[in-house]
């Protein structure tokens, strides 16, 4: 476990570094070599106190020693002049070990400011040289501030990633384990402590030295950039690898190690391919120049015969068309392959929002097995924003457990109880040829519970593509020969941005009735048209035949089967579309005409009474009539303002217990109740002078305004006893003001208005805290505060109430919709292979063969069957 002073070291010298290198890598690099240099003079004293002699600084290399660098004689600038040479040289040293030799392999020093140089040593010098755990843990939280790899696809794996991956493969003992991508060995560290750990397990227990070094010799990293190469040597070096081996080798170019075969292969390779792609050799299976096939590739045909591996891909791999693609998965799903682990699309963030999954690869297993097992991991144990700050309900323990009882299991399906994971029939993936690996595609059947037809959309109805119109023949304001234009945002948000487009004859309309769907973005978006030209990005579906209600089949599309439907079909890609063809598949009862009026007109006036209760909702804001005669005087005279502190994001975990406002959980007059991650409980004594309690106010100094209002919010009895994160400013009451009067004056327009001033020339609506306290704000007596406050709480009831009704009358329409699909249903989960030759089945069913085409990935919820309750 990482210690608090060690961690401030290493901030500390990121903070002196910053100034100079503003490159998180560079920064990495300098005191990677910088700790290192300092390690080799204490082994030099150690071995002195010992009796022994200095071995490292010795001979012509004495001069450059930690005690000659630190003589009172020695000025900054011949400080720096040392030091330089001494690390530009240290490579040709005879008497370091090769290990030491290859760290230092090009190394300089990139700045030549003698003072910051000083300054950097010092901290460094407060290091002392360990093997132990703790220093480790330390160099790896100095490679955690490292993400993104530049232009080379290369992004740091989460480290619950990584143990994840290792859990489910495995390695034991006896293993020889490669990572042909090594990055910074994160994989190779995580499998050592995997193995180490197995301590309960007398066969794979590692019990002495002698089988510790022999445990560390079957670790193997290859990586083709020296500088990976170097923060690996240092990184196992710090974790008890006294001699690891770590090469500077281009995996995919050279052939010198090509019939080096392993046990174990765990890998994160680079995603993306220089432009003009790989030069390979002519050895690879599968011919391609795009690194991701050749990688996966290379990993499969170097296991031995037993051999496992676990690879992260991207989406490509998955469900890519081209010839590679397919004939890597071929090879895949036919010699190797047993399981697919889908991750969310966050798990890089921020670096990259690229979606990824795992492929489990075992040579003997895929043998013996006719099935693949699929894993959906909706929840990795953090959110997806920027931040990846810790959540509840994380399945990846879980996970492990299903895979590995897939592992041992003849029967496995009927022992399967959780929802995030099915097994597919091999003879199913390579049924179109296509070994498609996107898991979702085979979880099609449903079983409709209803006494109504079952149609096909695209058997009854008609689509019509929109109109492209350059942007330069787009008008914002209406003149003759023009009509108006619709695009996505007239249906998606309230858009003040009205176009214009010339009049022709081939623009495609739609009328105020008709049903217009989004195809890109914001897919499967649903709405009544707008009279005018709709956009290409836009479609209509109109109803071709009088047995179906344009009403009706508006309601349909509203309905959580429909959005099912799309979940199921949609292309997944940066810019997320979605097929006429497939969706024309999609499958719906129809009742008589008479039934379907009936159903339409019931559901049209519930939306009637949300409508009306939204524009309550939405159009509420509280108003104070300011009386002329009241004093203005300025905010902090009436409360305490407090500026939050600014707390170190590596502080915050989710195993603390001392809960701290920060500007996310503060929305527009909301308090977004969010603590998945908190500080250690003595914060709350050592910052006490930024608590704040039940009742007082916080307000976010960062984007303070949006366009719905001031993000301020009351503290709610859950929270009491809390710190304030900086960019938030806490507001404690006095006895000079009744604190809601304040709040309720903060959430008027004066304010907003106060804000949107202050804000005029920053790039986004942030506030000071000095311009806070400043605020104006009218201070009547305390009678008439009370009475305004009482006023108000007496409008808002009325307010909540409406929004219980806008929940009743939804609930409503769920409820109406879906009793034409069938009655009450029960949820079972299971693979496609058996629910479609399951026993006795009742109502009408369906197997709905996946229309996805071969370049479709598919998000979607788990197997369902509905049955009569």
């Amino acid at each position: 476990m990482l210690d608090t002073q060690t961690k401030k070291r290493i901030d500390d010298c990121r903070d002196i570094l910053v100034g100079k290198l503003p490159d998180p890598k560079a920064q990495i690099e300098q005191i990677t070599i910088g700790l290192i240099y300092k390690f080799m003079d204490d082994m030099d004293k150690e071995a002195i106190e010992l009796g022994g002699s200095a071995k490292f600084f010795s001979g012509e290399y004495a001069k450059y020693s930690w005690d000659a660098l630190f003589d009172t004689k020695v000025t900054a600038a011949e400080m720096l002049k040392l030091y330089s040479e001494a690390i530009e040289s240290m490579e040709k040293n005879p008497n370091i070990p090769q290990l030491f030799r290859d760290i230092f392999n090009n190394a300089y020093l990139p700045y030549r400011d003698p003072e910051t140089l000083k300054l950097f040593l010092k901290t460094i010098g407060e290091f002392e040289y360990t093997h132990s755990e703790k220093l480790g843990d330390a160099f790896e939280y100095l490679l955690s501030v490292m993400g993104s790899q530049g232009d080379a696809g290369q992004f740091r794996t989460p480290r619950h990633i990584i143990d994840f991956l290792v859990a489910v493969v495995d390695p034991q003992k006896t293993d020889t384990i490669l990572d042909p991508a090594c990055g910074t060995a994160g994989f190779l560290i995580s499998a050592f402590k995997h193995i180490m750990g197995n301590g309960r397990d007398a066969i794979n227990r590692v019990s002495t030295p002698d089988e510790q070094k022999r445990l560390i010799k079957n670790f193997t990293g290859y990586d083709i950039s020296p500088d990976m190469v170097r923060l690996s040597l240092v990184n196992l070096y710090l974790h008890g690898f006294a001699d690891p081996h770590i090469s500077e080798y281009d995996t995919l170019s050279s052939e010198e190690r090509w019939n080096d075969n392993f046990d174990v292969v765990l890998a994160n390779p680079p995603f993306m391919s220089p432009k003009g792609g790989i030069r390979p050799h002519k050895k690879f299976t599968i011919k391609s120049n795009r690194s991701e096939v050749l990688f996966v590739d290379y990993i499969a045909e170097h296991l031995n015969p037993k051999g496992r591996a676990g690879i992260i891909v991207p989406e490509g791999v998955i469900f890519q068309s081209g010839t590679a693609y397919k004939e890597l998965r071929k090879m895949l799903v036919e010699n190797y392959l047993y399981a697919v682990v889908s991750l969310p699309a966050g798990v890089f963030n921020p670096y990259s929002g690229v979606k990824t999954s795992i492929l489990l690869l075992d040579k003997a297993l895929a043998k013996t097995c006719n099935e693949i097992l699929f894993v959906k991991i909706d929840n990795d144990g953090f959110n997806l924003g920027a931040q990846r700050t810790a959540v509840k309900g994380g399945q990846l323990e879980e996970a492990i457990d299903v895979i590995r009882k897939f592992r041992v299991e003849t029967r496995f399906i009927a022992s399967l109880q959780c929802d995030f994971a099915h097994v597919v029939l091999k003879s199913e993936i390579a049924k179109n040829g296509e070994y498609n690996l996107s898991g979702e595609r085979y979880k099609a059947f449903i079983n409709y519970n209803t006494d109504f037809e079952i149609v096909k959309l695209g058997d009854l109805t008609k689509f019509q593509q929109g109109t492209q119109v350059p942007k330069e023949d787009q008008l914002t304001t209406e003149k003759d020969g023009y009509e108006r234009f619709i695009r996505i945002v007239d249906y998606t948000q309230k858009n003040d941005d009205i176009r214009y487009v010339p009049i022709k004859e081939s623009n495609t309309r739609c009328n105020e009735n008709d049903i217009v769907m989004v195809r890109y973005g914001e897919v499967g978006f649903v709405g009544k048209g707008i009279k005018g030209v709709f956009a290409n990005n836009l479609f209509s579906i109109t109803p071709v035949h009088n047995n179906l209600s344009k009403n009706y089949l508006f309601q349909i599309f509203k309905s959580d089967h429909f959005k099912f439907f799309v979940d199921r079909i949609v292309l997944k890609s940066s810019m997320p579309a979605i097929s006429h063809k497939v969706l024309k598949d999609f499958k719906f009862p129809l009742p008589p005409l008479s039934v379907q009026n009936e159903i339409a007109a019931e559901i049209e006036g519930y939306q009637k009474i949300i409508d009306g209760a939204t524009l309550v909702v939405s159009t509420y804001k509280p108003k104070i009539d300011i009386d002329p005669n009241w004093e203005m005087v300025e905010l902090d005279s009436l409360v305490k303002v407090i500026s939050g502190y600014g707390f170190n994001s590596a502080d915050f975990s989710e195993e603390q217990t001392a809960r701290c406002i920060k500007i996310t959980n503060v929305g527009v007059r909301e308090f977004v109740d969010d603590d998945s991650s908190r500080l250690p409980a003595e914060y709350l004594e050592t910052y006490s002078r930024y608590i704040v309690n039940t009742g007082d106010l916080v307000i976010s100094l960062t984007r303070t305004i949006i366009s719905s209002g001031l993000k301020v919010a009351v503290v709610p009895e859950s929270w009491d006893n809390t710190l304030v994160n900086q960019r938030v400013a806490g507001l404690k009451p006095t006895n000079k003001a009744n604190i809601f009067f304040i709040y309720h004056y903060l959430c008027t327009d004066i304010v907003f208005k106060y804000v949107e001033e202050q804000s005029r020339s920053l790039m986004q609506p942030n506030l000071s805290v000095t311009d806070l306290k400043k605020l104006p704000i009218p201070c009547p007596p305390m009678v008439i505060q009370n009475k305004i406050v009482r006023d108000i709480l007496i409008e808002q009831e009325l307010v909540n109430a409406n929004k219980q009704l806008i929940e009743i009358f939804e609930q409503k329409i769920k409820d109406r919709i879906a009793k034409v699909w069938g009655s009450s249903t029960s949820l079972t989960t299971g693979t496609s292979s058996e629910l479609s030759t399951s026993g006795e089945k009742t109502g009408k069913e369906y197997l709905l063969d996946s229309p996805a085409g071969p370049s479709q990935s598919m998000a979607a919820e788990p197997v369902v069957e509905y049955k009569t309750n």
